[in-house]
C-alpha cells in the first residue's frame, strides 16, 4: 500500500487556505512538511501572512529560504495540478480519500472514494472490497 497526500485547500470556506498549502510546501522544501502541516491544522483560525511566518519560525527553518519560497509561490502550480486531479476524481471536500491499484505503466488508477473522516473499519471494508476474492 502506498499513501499520497495532494493539496486540495478549500478557499471557499477558509480564505487563506492556498496560501497554507503553500506554507506546507515550502516547510517540506526543508524536510518539515508534516511538522508545519501539523501545526496548521491545528491553528487553522490564524492563517494570516503574519501567522505563516511564525510557525516556520518555531520549528526553526531556514526563513530566508522559506520565504524566498512562500513570496515567489514556487509550489502554486503544483498545488493548483493537485486541485484540478481531485475535482476530476470527484472530490469536493476534505479530508478524502482515493482507494486503488498501481497499473502496469505505474498509473495509479482510483476506483473508491471515501468521503469525510471515517473509522478504521470504513477502510478496512474498501480495501477488503477490492483485494479479496469475491464469494
Amino acid at each position: 500500500m502506498k499513501y499520497f497526500f495532494k493539496d486540495f485547500p478549500l478557499e471557499s470556506i477558509h480564505k487563506n487556505a492556498f496560501k497554507a498549502a503553500e506554507a506546507a510546501n515550502c516547510a517540506g522544501e526543508q524536510g518539515k512538511f508534516w511538522e508545519m502541516h501539523d501545526e496548521l491544522f491545528a491553528n487553522q483560525k490564524a492563517l494570516g501572512p503574519k501567522d505563516l511566518v511564525k510557525y516556520p519560525e518555531a520549528l526553526k527553518l531556514d526563513m530566508s529560504k522559506f520565504n524566498a519560497c512562500l513570496d515567489g509561490g514556487k509550489s502554486a502550480g503544483e498545488i493548483k495540478k493537485d486541485m484540478a486531479e481531485a475535482q476530476k476524481s470527484g472530490i469536493s471536500s476534505t479530508p478524502s480519500f482515493l482507494l486503488g491499484f498501481i497499473e502496469s505503466d505505474g498509473k495509479v488508477k482510483a476506483v473508491k472514494l471515501i468521503k469525510g473522516a471515517q473509522p478504521f473499519s470504513a477502510f478496512k471494508t474498501a480495501m477488503d472490497d477490492l483485494i479479496l476474492p469475491k464469494k
